[in-house]
């Protein structure tokens, strides 16, 4: 398992889970040139790739979009990023082991105590090994998730841009604080909201607030 979106102010947080079935799936998606997603700069690149696990790992896989709307609303349930991402991380494994229940283990990138996750499963994954390690995106399964979350990732900001008129850049820089402005003043907090991570700080700059107290997440 691993996710999209995590670090970028615009666009969703994507979680996808892959099933690597056997050694022969796992040489067929090596040969496709499947590494962490990190490594592959290139959109189309990134999308032709995500095809190929596709087709070769079928359905046997899972994947939830979390929508900028949607992020909001569960990071206001929750209040914690990493209960967030757990709450992605045990639906997109569900969502896998509704198509190959016989799945014995999974294995995700550490972002918190595993137990997060383990919480976040229902009764079809408690009984799944759950493993977290640092750069999990080495494992050939962890690395075909990432693409596939970036994948979509991509897919959803192409969507948004064209239905905002405005190129929506990845990640968070100058030009991102700068997409930001140029959006709310044009449709204001609400617009924001619906294409953006509004806890993030780029989002009370771009209001004119002030940040609260609190730590932000991330810029």
């Amino acid at each position: 398992m691993d996710e999209s979106g995590k670090g970028d102010f615009f666009g969703p947080l994507v979680v996808a889970a892959v099933y690597v079935r056997d050694e022969e799936t796992a040489a067929k998606l090596l040969k496709l040139g499947v590494r962490d997603s990190k490594m592959i700069k290139n959109d189309k690149t990134i999308l032709e790739t995500a095809k190929g696990i596709r087709q070769i790992v079928g359905d046997e896989m899972g994947l939830v979009t979390i929508g900028p709307e949607a992020y909001n609303r569960l990071y206001n349930t929750f209040g914690n990023l990493n209960r967030l991402l757990a709450w992605g991380h045990a639906r997109a494994l569900e969502n896998l082991l509704n198509n190959v229940p016989e799945c014995p283990a999974a294995l995700a990138d550490k972002f918190a105590d595993e137990h997060l996750i383990l919480n976040a499963l229902k009764e079809k994954g408690s009984r799944i090994a759950l493993q977290q390690r640092t750069k999990a995106e080495s494992d050939i399964a962890v690395a075909a998730a990432s693409i596939m979350a970036r994948a979509q990732f991509v897919r959803i900001m192409q969507k948004l841009s064209e239905e905002n008129g405005l190129t929506l850049p990845k990640g968070a820089s100058t030009q991102v604080d700068e997409a930001a402005a140029q959006l709310f003043q044009k449709g204001g907090t609400e617009l924001l909201t619906k294409v953006a991570k509004m806890h993030f700080r780029t989002a009370y700059k771009a209001q004119g607030l002030p940040l609260p107290e609190k730590t932000i997440w991330k810029h």
